[in-house]
């Protein structure tokens, strides 16, 4: 499903014109976005977390080149869905 599916599928079940769901849902995106960059967590209760995890400095191989590189510590944007989201998932999908 693409966002211009979701924008129809809302505008289909709200009645609310496709414009202004398209901007609804850019703007919801845009703010995670933010949020996610200014380290702030997003949870949306029965849906998810959209969080930032640390991952560690670590050793790497270029194995072209045969050296080692050192991969410095970074921040990623990762998201964890609810645990009712997660078994509505695990009992409708065939």
């Amino acid at each position: 499903m693409t966002k211009a599916d979701i924008v129809n599928e809302i505008s289909k079940n709200t009645g609310i014109e496709k414009v202004t769901v398209q901007k609804t849902v850019e703007a919801l995106m845009e703010t995670v976005k933010d949020s996610l960059v200014d380290g702030k967590n997003v949870y949306l209760r029965g849906f998810g977390s959209f969080v930032v995890k640390k991952r560690a400095e670590k050793t790497a191989r270029n194995i072209s080149k045969n050296t080692t590189i050192i991969i410095p510590e970074h921040h990623i944007p990762s998201f964890k869905p609810a645990k009712s989201f997660v078994a509505k998932v695990k009992n409708n999908v065939k």
